[in-house]
Order: C-alpha cells, then sequence, then structure tokens
C-alpha cells in the first residue's frame, strides 16, 4: 500500500503543475518568457525527483 501511494504521489505532483500550468490565465508571467516552458518541465521533473528520493529513502520504494 505504501508504494502505491508513494508512486500516486510522485504521479500527481507533474500532473497538479500541468494542469496549473495549462489553465490558459491572461496574466501569467511566463507565458511571454522564453524559458517558461522549460522552467515547468524543470519543476515537474525536480518535484517528481525529490518525492521519489524521499520515498526511497524512508523505505516506501
Amino acid at each position: 500500500m505504501r508504494r502505491i501511494s508513494a508512486w500516486a504521489a510522485i504521479l500527481a505532483t507533474p500532473t497538479l503543475v500541468a494542469g496549473i500550468h495549462a489553465m490558459n490565465f491572461t496574466h501569467m508571467p511566463e507565458l511571454s518568457w522564453t524559458y517558461g516552458y522549460p522552467l515547468a518541465v524543470a519543476v515537474m521533473v525536480g518535484a517528481a525527483a525529490l518525492l521519489h528520493r524521499t520515498f526511497r529513502r524512508n523505505g516506501w520504494l
């Protein structure tokens, strides 16, 4: 059960960031910024990697 919960959290984090990023707001600074999309992808990968490392250290994975 811990393993399933850990993988669900790892997969939910990038989904959350992508969902917020794709809401088509008019006044988002990263829309006109050149590095907005790469930054969003980097945040998703970084958050997933951090969760994976944390869960592995705690023995959940």
